[in-house]
């Protein structure tokens, strides 16, 4: 056997056992765990392998211009540095290139990426529904079909989902989606968007919606907190791949972070490259939770079985060429993206029987431009009920949007609009929808940095109520920044 077929073959074999790695402690966590979950463990691990693992070989000659002359050229990408839109394109920064592919992007990949995400995303959960209750675990006094139209009608709801779930795992898949688009030449705000429609119309109201309701934290976080991740990871593999796939001079640990940012592709490209040929085009895959008999008295455990799909090329000749194009400016990137950490003081109607009290405040949004951001703020504390002397916990949450004045200067007065519910005791049954308004100030401290001081009055249109707020908050873009 060749040398190089010899170094590829070791590569890929502690690329398998990496994932095996990864994969047995997840089905050991899910097997301790009650059965009256299993359902929703099988839906969220089919949606999470399905994307992580529907990559597909990149098959463009186009590779970026701020790579070196001596870039392995074993990896070609379809890079949207490398195109040349109109002299007028970033005139409007916020069009949407996603459904033209106006500037050579390559939309057959996209398209063919996510009839593979969807057919085998809901492929599983075609056959959990003909399989019996006692093998699916799902309730059997009501089809998967009925669930998932019954929590696709109802409202969305905050979820108590743990902290790593929701800051780790959803921005990974959103990430995920993300780079779905970007492989295929589409800029950052167009992959956004992709990753937006995929996460809410594939995730929460699709795969998602057949175990819970929609989660409105999720509906922001997946995307936003994707797009930052997903850019991250798009840019550190191509960095990988300029490097001759080595990390610190080490090919072991540059095979290994190949593998954890995008492990089919990974492996998709190599085959493709030992071959020189098409041989492998695209990859799907899916996961399912089953009970199985493990003891001689009918006991079981979750275990967790894991398919593979890959697309076959059509076998042509696999010889990508170093191709340098000028470098466009993309004014939208991951700068937009801010999230904040605020005080504030919270007076509330005299109809809850509660004392004012001090609140923490979070915010995750776009900021759009100088002029113009939209956000979910979450705020949280425990007051003292006046009749019981007892702790309650407090909980708000609202969408909204703030237009700023003087957008040349540093210091900004702006006014802000939007909705949402007051929670109490975390109930989903003690929830109050209001409606908002109110103004601050706002001032830019670095393109990173900003402090916010604002007012803002609340209205229950179902209680008749009015809750007040001021806080201040320190705001921080990501990336460049504030351009």
């Amino acid at each position: 056997m060749p040398r190089k077929v010899k170094l590829l073959f070791k590569t890929r074999l502690c690329k398998c056992i990496l994932i095996v790695g990864i994969v047995s402690p997840t089905a050991s966590v899910l097997a301790q765990q009650d059965t009256q979950n299993s359902s929703r463990n099988a839906v969220v691990l089919t949606s999470a392998l399905t994307s992580a693992i529907s990559e597909a070989a990149i098959t463009e000659i186009e590779v970026a211009h701020h790579y070196p002359e001596n870039y392995p050229e074993q990896y070609p990408v379809t890079h949207w540095k490398n195109l040349n839109p109109s002299a007028n394109y970033y005139q409007s920064p916020y069009q949407v290139a996603l459904f033209s592919a106006e500037n050579g992007e390559d939309s057959a990949r996209l398209w063919s990426q996510t009839k593979s995400i969807f057919a085998y995303g809901f492929g599983v959960i075609g056959v959990m529904a003909i399989l019996p209750a006692d093998i699916s675990n799902w309730d059997s006094e009501e089809s998967i079909f009925e669930k998932w139209r019954d929590n696709i009608k109802a409202s969305p709801a905050w979820d108590r989902d743990s902290g790593p779930l929701n800051f780790i795992g959803h921005p990974y898949f959103g990430g995920v989606y993300y780079q779905v688009a970007r492989k295929s030449g589409y800029r950052q705000w167009d992959a956004f968007v992709y990753s937006t429609l995929m996460s809410t119309f594939y995730w929460e109201y699709g795969i998602e919606s057949f175990a819970e309701i929609p989660s409105i934290q999720d509906l922001v976080i997946t995307p936003v907190l994707g797009w930052a991740y997903g850019e991250w990871a798009f840019n550190t593999e191509m960095d990988i791949r300029a490097d001759n796939n080595t990390v610190w001079g080490s090919s072991f640990l540059g095979s290994t972070a190949l593998v954890l940012l995008d492990p089919v592709d990974s492996i998709s490209v190599d085959i493709n490259n030992m071959f020189g040929k098409e041989i492998i085009k695209a990859g799907s895959g899916y996961v399912r939770v089953k009970d199985v008999l493990i003891g001689p008295n009918g006991e079981t455990e979750n275990q967790i079985q894991l398919s593979i799909s890959l697309q076959l090329g059509d076998g042509g000749n696999y010889t990508p060429k170093h191709k340098t194009i000028k470098r466009k400016s993309d004014p939208v990137d991951t700068g937009i993206i801010g999230m904040s950490y605020g005080i504030g003081q919270v007076y509330l109607d005299d109809y809850w029987q509660v004392d004012d009290d001090t609140v923490s405040e979070y915010s995750l949004g776009l900021y759009f431009s100088k002029s113009f951001s939209s956000r979910l703020s979450y705020a949280k504390t425990k007051v003292n009920s006046t009749l019981s002397g007892n702790e309650v916990a407090y909980e708000s949450y609202s969408l909204d949007s703030q237009y700023y004045f003087n957008r040349q200067n540093n210091l900004r007065p702006y006014i802000t609009a939007g909705f949402g519910e007051m929670m109490w005791q975390k109930d989903e049954e003690l929830k109050t929808f209001q409606v908002n308004a109110g103004a601050g100030v706002h001032y830019k401290l670095t393109n990173n940095f900003a402090v916010q001081l604002d007012w803002r009055h609340y209205h229950s249109t179902q209680k008749d109520t009015a809750e007040n707020t001021i806080a201040a908050r320190l705001v921080y873009l990501l990336g460049n920044g504030e351009r």
